[in-house]
Protein backbone atom coordinates (compact mmCIF):
# COMPACT_ATOMS: atom_id res chain seq x y z
CA UNK A 1 0.00 0.00 0.00
CA UNK A 2 1.37 3.76 -0.83
CA UNK A 3 2.31 5.58 2.01
CA UNK A 4 0.06 7.90 2.15
CA UNK A 5 -2.80 5.38 1.87
CA UNK A 6 -0.73 3.71 4.77
CA UNK A 7 -1.07 6.91 7.11
CA UNK A 8 -4.81 7.64 5.87
CA UNK A 9 -5.77 3.77 7.14
CA UNK A 10 -3.48 4.63 10.24
CA UNK A 11 -5.29 7.77 10.96
CA UNK A 12 -8.80 6.86 10.34
CA UNK A 13 -7.87 3.51 13.12
CA UNK A 14 -6.43 6.13 15.77
CA UNK A 15 -10.07 7.84 15.15
CA UNK A 16 -12.00 5.01 15.41
CA UNK A 17 -9.95 3.59 18.30
CA UNK A 18 -10.40 6.57 20.42
CA UNK A 19 -14.17 6.73 19.31
CA UNK A 20 -14.18 3.39 20.91
CA UNK A 21 -12.15 4.16 24.42
CA UNK A 22 -13.97 7.51 24.90
CA UNK A 23 -17.54 4.90 25.31
CA UNK A 24 -19.29 7.63 23.82
CA UNK A 25 -20.31 5.35 20.06
CA UNK A 26 -18.96 2.02 20.89
CA UNK A 27 -19.86 0.58 23.70
CA UNK A 28 -18.06 -3.18 24.72
CA UNK A 29 -19.64 -5.96 22.81
CA UNK A 30 -21.28 -3.82 20.10
CA UNK A 31 -21.63 -3.99 16.58
CA UNK A 32 -20.15 -1.54 13.85
CA UNK A 33 -21.59 -0.18 11.59
CA UNK A 34 -21.95 -1.44 7.86
CA UNK A 35 -19.02 -1.24 6.00
CA UNK A 36 -20.88 1.96 3.61
CA UNK A 37 -22.07 3.80 6.32
CA UNK A 38 -19.04 3.55 8.52
CA UNK A 39 -16.66 4.59 5.88
CA UNK A 40 -19.27 7.40 4.76
CA UNK A 41 -19.05 8.29 8.55
CA UNK A 42 -15.36 8.58 8.44
CA UNK A 43 -15.08 10.23 5.06
CA UNK A 44 -12.39 7.77 3.45
CA UNK A 45 -12.64 4.72 1.36
CA UNK A 46 -14.00 1.25 2.12
CA UNK A 47 -10.43 0.13 0.90
CA UNK A 48 -9.14 2.53 3.93
CA UNK A 49 -11.63 1.33 6.32
CA UNK A 50 -11.12 -2.14 6.08
CA UNK A 51 -7.68 -1.44 6.51
CA UNK A 52 -7.83 0.14 9.82
CA UNK A 53 -10.37 -2.45 10.73
CA UNK A 54 -7.35 -4.73 10.17
CA UNK A 55 -5.20 -2.70 12.33
CA UNK A 56 -7.68 -2.42 15.21
CA UNK A 57 -8.22 -6.45 15.11
CA UNK A 58 -4.59 -6.61 15.46
CA UNK A 59 -4.69 -4.85 18.22
CA UNK A 60 -7.37 -6.78 19.70
CA UNK A 61 -10.08 -4.36 19.86
CA UNK A 62 -12.11 -5.67 17.61
CA UNK A 63 -12.82 -8.44 16.52
CA UNK A 64 -14.79 -10.18 13.17
CA UNK A 65 -17.20 -12.91 13.18
CA UNK A 66 -17.91 -13.86 9.96
CA UNK A 67 -21.68 -13.44 8.91
CA UNK A 68 -22.64 -11.36 11.68
CA UNK A 69 -20.11 -8.55 11.50
CA UNK A 70 -17.54 -6.60 13.47
CA UNK A 71 -17.92 -5.71 16.77
CA UNK A 72 -15.87 -3.82 19.71
CA UNK A 73 -13.96 -6.83 22.12
CA UNK A 74 -15.82 -6.85 25.34
CA UNK A 75 -13.38 -4.99 28.29
CA UNK A 76 -11.62 -7.93 29.77
CA UNK A 77 -10.58 -9.26 26.64
CA UNK A 78 -9.07 -6.03 25.27
CA UNK A 79 -7.17 -5.49 28.60
CA UNK A 80 -6.04 -9.33 28.83
CA UNK A 81 -4.39 -8.22 25.06
CA UNK A 82 -3.01 -4.96 26.34
CA UNK A 83 -1.62 -5.23 29.75
CA UNK A 84 2.24 -5.20 29.84
CA UNK A 85 3.56 -8.37 31.21
CA UNK A 86 4.32 -6.97 34.90
CA UNK A 87 3.19 -8.70 37.96
CA UNK A 88 0.19 -6.09 38.80
CA UNK A 89 0.67 -7.13 42.83
CA UNK A 90 4.28 -6.27 42.96
CA UNK A 91 3.67 -3.02 41.13
CA UNK A 92 2.52 -0.15 42.58
CA UNK A 93 0.65 3.18 41.71
CA UNK A 94 3.35 5.28 42.05
CA UNK A 95 5.49 2.99 39.98
CA UNK A 96 3.14 3.83 37.12
CA UNK A 97 2.82 7.27 37.53
CA UNK A 98 7.24 7.38 37.48
CA UNK A 99 6.97 5.78 34.55
CA UNK A 100 4.87 7.68 33.07
CA UNK A 101 6.91 10.61 34.32
CA UNK A 102 9.99 9.65 32.44
CA UNK A 103 7.55 8.49 29.01
CA UNK A 104 4.80 10.97 29.08
CA UNK A 105 5.73 14.29 28.51
CA UNK A 106 8.71 13.37 25.78
CA UNK A 107 5.94 12.08 24.02
CA UNK A 108 3.51 15.03 24.43
CA UNK A 109 6.34 17.11 23.70
CA UNK A 110 6.69 14.94 20.27
CA UNK A 111 2.74 15.27 19.76
CA UNK A 112 2.89 18.91 19.73
CA UNK A 113 5.30 18.68 16.43
CA UNK A 114 4.25 15.68 14.58
CA UNK A 115 0.44 15.68 15.33
CA UNK A 116 -1.65 16.15 12.15
CA UNK A 117 -4.26 18.91 12.22
CA UNK A 118 -7.09 16.73 12.45
CA UNK A 119 -5.27 14.43 15.08
CA UNK A 120 -4.96 17.72 16.84
CA UNK A 121 -8.78 18.58 16.60
CA UNK A 122 -9.67 15.13 17.80
CA UNK A 123 -7.91 15.40 21.17
CA UNK A 124 -9.01 19.15 21.88
CA UNK A 125 -12.39 17.04 20.97
CA UNK A 126 -11.51 14.19 23.73
CA UNK A 127 -10.42 16.59 26.52
CA UNK A 128 -13.70 18.94 26.21
CA UNK A 129 -16.18 15.35 26.70
CA UNK A 130 -13.91 14.93 29.62
CA UNK A 131 -13.99 18.23 30.87
CA UNK A 132 -17.58 17.74 30.58
CA UNK A 133 -17.60 14.87 32.60
CA UNK A 134 -15.75 16.44 35.38
CA UNK A 135 -18.47 19.01 35.83
CA UNK A 136 -21.12 16.08 36.56
CA UNK A 137 -19.93 13.16 37.80
CA UNK A 138 -15.97 12.53 37.89
CA UNK A 139 -16.05 8.85 39.21
CA UNK A 140 -17.55 6.60 36.74
CA UNK A 141 -16.55 4.25 34.33
CA UNK A 142 -17.40 6.39 31.35
CA UNK A 143 -15.21 9.48 32.58
CA UNK A 144 -12.58 7.08 32.86
CA UNK A 145 -12.27 5.51 29.82
CA UNK A 146 -12.79 9.56 28.29
CA UNK A 147 -9.75 9.85 30.36
CA UNK A 148 -8.21 7.15 28.86
CA UNK A 149 -8.89 7.70 25.00
CA UNK A 150 -7.34 11.29 25.78
CA UNK A 151 -4.24 10.13 26.76
CA UNK A 152 -3.97 7.77 24.46
CA UNK A 153 -4.70 9.63 21.44
CA UNK A 154 -2.66 12.16 22.86
CA UNK A 155 0.83 9.71 22.77
CA UNK A 156 -0.34 8.39 19.49
CA UNK A 157 -0.37 11.45 17.98
CA UNK A 158 3.53 11.26 18.89
CA UNK A 159 4.01 9.35 16.01
CA UNK A 160 6.55 7.00 17.55
CA UNK A 161 5.50 3.40 17.58
CA UNK A 162 7.65 2.69 21.24
CA UNK A 163 5.06 4.84 22.54
CA UNK A 164 2.39 2.71 21.25
CA UNK A 165 3.61 -0.12 23.81
CA UNK A 166 3.61 2.38 26.45
CA UNK A 167 -0.28 2.42 26.73
CA UNK A 168 -1.10 0.16 28.87
CA UNK A 169 0.91 1.67 31.70
CA UNK A 170 -0.81 5.16 31.46
CA UNK A 171 -4.34 3.08 31.21
CA UNK A 172 -3.49 1.36 34.02
CA UNK A 173 -2.39 3.83 35.98
CA UNK A 174 -5.80 6.01 35.55
CA UNK A 175 -7.91 2.41 36.08
CA UNK A 176 -5.81 2.53 39.28
CA UNK A 177 -6.30 6.08 40.58
CA UNK A 178 -10.07 5.87 40.15
CA UNK A 179 -9.79 3.00 42.64
CA UNK A 180 -8.77 5.20 45.23
CA UNK A 181 -11.87 6.77 46.02
CA UNK A 182 -11.11 9.88 47.59
CA UNK A 183 -9.90 13.20 47.57
CA UNK A 184 -12.47 13.13 43.81
CA UNK A 185 -12.96 17.13 44.00
CA UNK A 186 -8.98 18.21 44.49
CA UNK A 187 -8.29 15.54 41.69
CA UNK A 188 -11.21 16.61 39.23
CA UNK A 189 -10.32 20.75 39.89
CA UNK A 190 -6.30 19.98 39.05
CA UNK A 191 -7.05 17.78 36.20
CA UNK A 192 -9.36 20.23 34.43
CA UNK A 193 -7.10 22.96 34.75
CA UNK A 194 -4.48 21.38 33.48
CA UNK A 195 -6.53 20.16 30.18
CA UNK A 196 -7.31 23.12 29.61
CA UNK A 197 -3.16 24.39 29.09
CA UNK A 198 -2.69 21.08 27.69
CA UNK A 199 -4.48 21.42 24.47
CA UNK A 200 -3.63 25.63 24.66
CA UNK A 201 0.04 24.55 24.13
CA UNK A 202 -0.59 21.60 21.40
CA UNK A 203 -2.69 23.96 19.27
CA UNK A 204 0.38 26.36 19.75
CA UNK A 205 2.77 23.55 19.07
CA UNK A 206 5.06 24.51 22.33
CA UNK A 207 6.59 21.13 22.45
CA UNK A 208 8.73 22.66 25.61
CA UNK A 209 5.70 24.05 27.17
CA UNK A 210 3.70 21.12 26.70
CA UNK A 211 6.35 18.91 27.98
CA UNK A 212 6.35 21.22 31.42
CA UNK A 213 2.89 21.32 31.57
CA UNK A 214 2.95 17.01 31.49
CA UNK A 215 5.31 16.97 34.17
CA UNK A 216 3.57 19.16 36.58
CA UNK A 217 0.12 17.49 35.57
CA UNK A 218 1.52 14.23 36.51
CA UNK A 219 3.58 15.89 39.70
CA UNK A 220 0.21 17.50 40.74
CA UNK A 221 -1.32 13.69 40.66
CA UNK A 222 1.39 12.41 42.51
CA UNK A 223 0.92 15.27 45.50
CA UNK A 224 -2.70 14.78 45.54
CA UNK A 225 -2.80 11.22 46.19
CA UNK A 226 -0.21 11.34 48.60
CA UNK A 227 1.99 9.23 46.75
CA UNK A 228 5.17 11.57 47.70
Amino acid sequence: MPQNKTNLAQRTADTLRAQIRSGENYAPGSKLPNENHLSLKLGVSRTTLREAIRILVAEGLLQVQRGKGTFVTERKDQLADTLPSFDEKKVTLKDLYEARLIIEPAASALACQRATDEEIEEIVRLVKATQEQFTHDFNNEEIIQREIAFHDALIRASHNQFFDHFLPVVNQTIQKTFELEYKWDAVAEGAYNDNFMIIDFLRKRDAEAMRSVMTIHLHRALWTEQLI
